[in-house]
């Protein structure tokens, strides 16, 4: 695909074991994830089409337990938007939403009050963030909808939460891929509006090249490259080495949107 692409940096941010990675690995290379595999941070690029428009989009998967507190505060400085999930299968997992998106409006708050950015950040003022174009796009995601038998956490609640919090709502499945591309393209939606209507304003956002385009100096293998390891650094080709193993990933399963 030639021209320019726009990059979009998204952040996916939920409790330990609620899909968080099911649905990245869902969205970006077509095939559900079975086995519960903790992670730290596995980071995913692909490129779309949402609304007729290419972009890139760069999913961060991020580990949800409590001791990675201060390694959050840095996905989300880094973050433009940003998909919260919870398990509707787990009470818990709901009420522990609020936690996160306090620490990601507390993060975005102290970089727009002045706290020091480091060099290409895209918080600093020489660089495009979505703190500069206002609130950060939030999508809450209730994952796991196929678990009817199992279901602790109404729709009825997820929406009443999501008006709460001022973001957008949808149940998912990963497994079923249910909702999947709705629940991350929406917050795209969000970020072009707001770099849209700030464009006046700002610098143009970051592109890069469909055929030899690059991200923080990473390239790409034009549609997929596997996740960046828990060194931070990206693997080279089109698929994650946990999957290549794994029968039947050539298949790729049409997603439903509700």
């Amino acid at each position: 695909m030639a021209g320019k692409m726009t990059l979009y940096k998204l952040v996916v941010l939920g409790d330990g074991g609620v899909g968080k990675t099911a649905l990245t690995i869902q969205l970006c290379l077509n095939h559900f994830v079975e086995t519960y595999d903790p992670t730290i941070e596995d980071s995913y690029r692909k490129q779309v089409q949402i609304d007729g428009q290419s972009c890139m989009l760069e999913v961060l998967d991020t580990a949800g337990q409590e001791e990675y507190i201060a390694l959050r505060d840095q996905w989300i400085r880094d973050g433009e938007g940003f998909v919260l999930v919870y398990s509707i299968s787990s009470r818990s997992s709901f009420a522990r939403i609020q936690k996160f998106y306090s620490q990601i409006q507390r993060v975005k708050e102290t970089a727009l009050s002045g706290s020091p950015t480091y060099p290409g950040s895209p918080l600093s003022t020489s660089s495009l963030g979505s703190a500069s174009y206002g609130p950060a796009p939030v999508m809450l995601v209730g994952n796991k909808c196929d678990r009817v038998t199992e279901r602790e956490v109404s729709t009825q609640e997820g929406s009443a939460l999501a008006k709460e919090l001022g973001c957008d709502f949808v149940e998912a499945s990963a497994k079923n891929c249910v909702n999947v591309e709705k629940a991350f393209y929406e917050v795209v939606r969000q970020l072009r509006r707001q770099r849209h209507q700030g464009a006046g304003r700002i610098d143009k956002p970051p592109k890069i090249s469909a055929r030899n385009g690059t991200g923080r100096g990473r390239p790409y293998i034009n549609d997929v490259d596997g996740p960046r390891g828990h060194g931070g650094k990206h693997k080279e080709g089109r698929t994650s080495d946990r999957t290549r193993s794994r029968p039947g990933n050539d298949k790729k399963p049409k997603c439903t949107i509700l």
